[in-house]
């Protein structure tokens, strides 16, 4: 029974797939203000352009360009529009560049057509080609179920927990339910179920909950709401139309950006600890251990690198501003934003740790049943 649940698992974890997405809110048909649409520059009509004193290559001033449309109500048809380039809005376009434009109508009448963006979105597709192919012709069908898992994430990620938390469900809750639900999937989607994979995904739902506990209390203890980022105010204005409960999302943020390196880790240490009771089934409890941390060791001062680094590089900018400001010491290590990063990246690292001898004690236990349950009976 088990093999066959196992044989066909990747189609089960297909069809959960297109059913989040199909049953999915977020896939509704809404009514929108703004129609955004495909379109191509087919003449310059007029440029008044100069070059920024201080960005290289940055073009300031004006477009009168023609465009035509080539997706939509409108596919074909040919307007003139200006197109305005600043140091915080600039698409820059040529003859025969791809752009996507937004589409304002007034009754059946179109009141207004802007540049919204360069047409870029080729550039995911080739990217997560290669990845595909890069994964498939070095893992094999191993890499080829690691993809569908990571699909998988994405989705659960996109058409199930965030849906529900426009619903008023508890984010931390939700988190930890997407969190489990992803572990499983995708270790098993990766190597089947056994006491191994038992181990890892024990080991990193265990780890992934520790980090989450560890910054909800930090979180508190530094009175923060986690409404320190650029969206902020957005963020307030939807809580406000939706029952969104915001404070949790902080908890749920560091979570799903820990789970990925303590999975890893976790992984890791089973895999490892597994690989040696096989090579010497005799080995004892006490050794067994001891080896699994050992190689924890060395794996937990890389990936708590990685995560803090991960954290330190999603805020790179506002860093450079605030050393470029020359912040007074007290007064930066009391900012909320810089707290949060604190908080966010050193209770993710210390979930990394932990999950070393949390999995590598849940592994020797499991590798070695079968010899504790062997000597009960002699000794019986």
């Amino acid at each position: 029974m088990r093999t066959k649940i196992l044989k066909y698992f990747p189609i089960i974890v297909v069809g959960i797939i297109i059913i989040l997405i199909f049953t999915s809110p977020l896939t509704s048909k809404k009514e929108h203000h703004f129609d955004f649409e495909k379109a191509e520059v087919i003449s310059i009509n007029e440029e008044n352009l100069e070059e920024d004193a201080v960005i290289p290559d940055l073009m300031l001033g004006y477009q009168q360009i023609k465009i035509k449309i080539l997706t939509g109500k409108y596919i074909g048809e040919e307007f003139n529009i200006k197109n305005p380039m600043s140091r915080t809005y600039n698409v820059h376009t040529k003859i025969g560049s791809k752009i996507i434009v937004s589409i304002e109508e007034q009754g059946e009448q179109v009141k207004s057509i802007s540049v919204f963006n360069y047409k870029k979105e080729y550039v995911s597709y080739i990217l997560v080609a290669l990845f595909f192919l890069v994964l498939l012709i070095f893992g094999g069908m191993k890499g080829l179920k690691s993809f569908i898992s990571l699909v998988f994430t994405g989705v659960l990620i996109i058409f199930f927990m965030i849906p529900l938390f426009f619903k008023g469900y508890s984010p931390i809750l939700l988190t930890i339910i997407t969190v489990a639900i992803t572990t499983i999937v995708t270790i098993v989607m990766v190597d089947g179920l056994n006491k191994k994979t038992i181990s890892a995904i024990a080991g990193t739902i265990l780890g992934v909950i520790i980090a989450g506990i560890i910054s909800y209390i930090g979180s508190n203890m530094a009175h923060l709401s986690g409404l320190t980022t650029n969206e902020a105010e957005e963020l307030m204005y939807v809580a406000g139309i939706k029952d969104l409960k915001v404070r949790g999302l902080m908890f749920s943020a560091i979570l799903i950006a820990a789970l990925g390196a303590i999975m890893d880790v976790a992984m890791s240490i089973a895999s490892s600890t597994f690989e040696i009771h096989k090579t010497n089934p005799n080995i004892s409890f006490k050794n067994l251990m001891a080896s699994g941390l050992n190689i924890g060791k060395d794996v937990m001062g890389t990936m708590s690198n990685t995560l803090i680094l991960a954290f330190i590089g999603s805020s790179l900018n506002i860093i450079i501003l605030l050393m470029a400001y020359e912040m007074p010491y007290t007064q930066l290590m009391n900012l909320d934003l810089i707290v949060t990063e604190v908080v966010q990246s050193i209770s993710g690292s210390i979930g990394i740790i932990l999950t070393v001898p949390i999995t590598a004690l849940i592994s020797t236990y499991l590798a070695l049943k079968a010899n504790i349950k062997r000597s009960s009976k002699i000794g019986v």
